[in-house]
């Protein structure tokens, strides 16, 4: 299935995330009642023209001046291939039309080529996926859509790991779906499919709404400061089954993970919201709607956090992605 690359002026889409009330932009806070959430989206993000005193210098003159790329379709033979037009320290929106289909490939997107946005129909969603694994890949290095630039995002997509549910015995059957690291991404309306480590929502502001995220164990996992509205969570196998591990190291530190007006479904029984992956651990669900399958206690409580590793000031991007992979590769205890 081939691209078609385009650039469209889209309304930019941030929400600044403070901890632990969540807000808009302008400070409004999201409404209880789950009817009026669309209206209060509507009113935090408003068009790019009455927004220009709001938004951070670099983002204003990216969506400005749109880049106008190739006119047609079937511009490239696969995602990769578009990634790769674009401009390395791109400061541009780049969009880049997926047309429906399945797209069996592992997409990495490096950090200088920002402003990079993934568009799908939202009534033919195109298929990314690919079955990396931890054995082959190592854990981060898994996923098949891997996010390291900032101003990222992606609308009407699916992101699948089609690699098989860990059985207990396999040893590196971890297996990501997305790992995004990049600061100020957003995500609208996607799905993503794994089961152990889904989402490593790794570092950096994101915001999700409207999206579908389902896993098996630390299917949310990682120290990112990540908003997830309207969101479904859903739990898949039978056996211990937790849906976040924010890696949290200190009370100062600015992450964490807000589900507001999100849904828990799944399978089995006894799902934990979450679990200690550090030891201070930042998650909050407001106005969420969780099933029977949602253990009462919530909160796994792990006999052994996992300590910090090193601090990744003034060091290169180079340096910094090797150490945080390290970071994020530290043993988790699984119980199946």
């Amino acid at each position: 299935m081939g691209y078609n690359c385009v650039s469209l002026i889209l309304t930019i889409l941030l929400v600044v995330i403070t901890w632990p009330v969540v807000y808009g932009n302008d400070a409004t806070p999201i409404p209880q009642n789950k009817n009026r959430i669309e209206q209060w989206f509507n009113n935090n993000v408003p068009s790019l023209a009455s927004r220009k005193d709001t938004l951070d210098p670099a983002l204003l003159t990216a969506e400005a001046t749109p880049r106008v790329r190739q006119n047609g379709r079937g511009d490239f033979k696969t995602l990769t291939e578009a990634i790769n037009s674009v401009p390395v320290g791109n400061k541009e929106r780049v969009i880049i039309k997926l047309g429906h289909g399945e797209y069996k490939e592992k997409v990495t997107i490096d950090r200088n080529k920002p402003f990079i946005t993934l568009y799908g129909d939202p009534n033919a969603m195109p298929v990314l996926t690919f079955d990396g694994t931890a054995a082959e890949y190592g854990t981060v290095d898994s996923a098949t859509l891997i996010v390291l630039s900032d101003y990222f995002m992606a609308i009407n997509i699916i992101v699948k790991n089609s690699a098989p549910m860990p059985d207990g015995k396999r040893k590196g059957a971890q297996a990501l779906s997305m790992r995004i690291s990049g600061n100020k991404a957003a995500f609208y309306n996607c799905k993503f499919y794994g089961y152990q480590d889904t989402i490593c929502d790794d570092t950096g502001n994101h915001f999700f709404k409207d999206c579908y995220i389902e896993g098996t164990f630390d299917f949310i996992f990682g120290s990112g400061r990540s908003l997830y509205l309207s969101t479904q969570l859903n739990v898949v196998g039978d056996g211990l089954r937790v849906i976040t591990a924010h890696a949290g190291k200190s009370t100062e530190e600015k992450s964490g993970y807000s589900f507001v007006h999100c849904k828990v479904t799944g399978t089995g029984t006894g799902i934990y919201l979450g679990r200690a992956w550090m030891s201070h651990p930042k998650v909050v669900y407001a106005y969420t709607d969780m099933s029977s399958v949602v253990n009462p206690s919530g909160w796994h409580k792990n006999t052994q956090t996992e300590p910090g590793r090193c601090s990744m000031e003034s060091i290169s991007d180079q340096d910094q992605d090797r150490e945080r992979k390290r970071e994020l590769s530290i043993h988790k205890t699984l119980t199946t």
